[in-house]
């Protein structure tokens, strides 16, 4: 027996509400359930029960064993004093409060139809190799309820990505154009870079962007040489000497540390994606749109983002990977599929969270635009799509990896529509 299925059972009423007794076969009628409480103390506030013919207005904690309250010492905690009904799958002992007097217990066991049990038993006898709980079952749930389910799963993703946004509005005092600044260069880092690009836009001053994004020559000298990217002291490049010579200079200029940054890496990784393209791209996307933070707040379209974001690097670039080595010429511009992923990872929860900030509700803006782009494609939404959840556009993608990273590993299938409908047997 599990903590989570007496949660459940307790929170949606699947008790008979006639006929209850305590396990002091005293009359047990139930008024109120209460409400969750998913912080710390009792699991349910402002319950209201009748026992014995006398009202109570109070908590309620729920365990498997009533035991249990001495091992989490909740004996000890003056929290759990106005606790009036200990709701257990088994009383093995008597809990009482602090004053002596005994805690009424109610005994799950003897009250729960058995109909949820083998439901419950059904959904985690799973083997372990299995890739999800539900994986037989998921396909069956309601269509309407399961996309709606998804929706909600969206936003939440989009909730924890605006706990990272309103952490770094703290480290920028409020500079919503520098929070959107590391974003940028957190994710034009891709995986490998991500880190390393993170602690370049955390170390420059976003003031030194603003007066360098018309001189992207300058601008790229700065972002190159706080990289490390200018340090091959044996290169004859012209280019690669010009610009430590100017970085140099607006180091000194500015004052600039360089302490905290991580160096990028090269390894494994496609030219495309080198540390030296994917910054000089987002060099030439600030000196191409000065008012970036108000034009992306702007967007509406899908296609606005695409204009935005035509961008590609430095002339040196179109024929150079590294310092020194000539390649066969290209554009390197931003690829429509790097600018989904920086949409779904960075504009999409700049948006939300900016226009949360402002008390402005853009959930349909924000629906629209992303169920226009195509699905993710990954090991996790691959084997989903194999168990027949249709993965259509990045909103139920982004949906998925939401509900197995949260839910399907954590085993919090109680608080999932796949779990709760199976639960039921609907």
């Amino acid at each position: 027996m599990r903590e989570d299925l007496l949660h459940y059972i307790w929170k949606n009423g699947k008790i008979p509400f006639a006929n209850l007794y305590t396990s002091r076969q005293k009359t047990l009628q139930i008024i109120s359930l209460g409400i969750h409480n998913h912080d710390a103390g009792p699991d349910f506030f402002h319950a209201k029960l009748e026992i014995d013919g006398q009202l109570w207005v109070g908590n309620v904690e729920i365990h498997v064993k009533s035991s249990d309250w001495y091992s989490h010492q909740h004996n000890m905690d003056t929290n759990y004093d106005n606790v009036i009904l200990h709701v257990v799958w088994e009383e093995d002992t008597v809990v009482y409060r602090k004053n002596k007097e005994e805690i009424p217990a109610l005994e799950l066991i003897n009250f729960i139809p058995g109909y949820i049990l083998a439901n419950y038993y059904k959904i985690f006898k799973s083997s372990k190799d299995n890739f999800i709980n539900c994986e037989r079952e998921i396909y069956s749930i309601d269509k309407f309820k399961f996309s709606a389910w998804l929706e909600r799963l969206y936003f939440e993703r989009l909730e924890e990505k605006s706990n990272e946004i309103n952490r770094l509005l703290i480290e920028a005092k409020n500079d919503w154009e520098k929070v959107l600044f590391i974003l940028l260069l957190k994710n034009f880092g891709l995986k490998l870079n991500s880190e390393a690009f993170l602690s370049l836009g955390r170390a420059l001053e976003f003031g030194i962007v603003r007066k360098l994004s018309q001189n992207v020559f300058q601008l790229e000298s700065v972002l190159f040489g706080l990289a490390g990217l200018l340090d091959n002291e044996s290169s004859k490049d012209k280019v690669l000497r010009q610009m430590k010579r100017e970085y140099f200079y607006l180091r000194d200029k500015f004052k600039i540390k360089e302490s905290s940054v991580q160096s990028p890496s090269f390894f494994r990784l496609r030219p495309a994606n080198f540390p030296t393209i994917r910054l000089s791209q987002l060099a030439n996307l600030y000196a191409t749109s000065p008012q970036l933070f108000g034009n992306i707040m702007a967007i509406k379209e899908v296609h606005q983002v695409y204009e935005i974001f035509s961008i590609s690097t430095s002339k040196y670039w179109q024929k150079h990977y590294v310092f020194g080595k000539i390649s066969p010429k290209r554009e390197n511009k931003l690829t429509k599929s790097f600018i989904n992923l920086l949409l779904i990872n960075t504009i999409l929860p700049m948006i939300f969270c900016y226009s949360k900030w402002q008390g402005i509700d853009v959930s349909s803006r924000i629906i629209m635009i992303i169920n226009k782009l195509k699905s993710e494609d990954n090991k996790i939404i691959r084997k989903f799509n194999n168990l027949g959840v249709n993965c259509g556009n990045a909103m139920y993608s982004q949906a998925i990896l939401q509900l197995y990273n949260t839910y399907c590993t954590e085993n919090r299938c109680l608080e999932c529509v796949v779990g709760d409908s199976l639960l039921k047997g609907k």
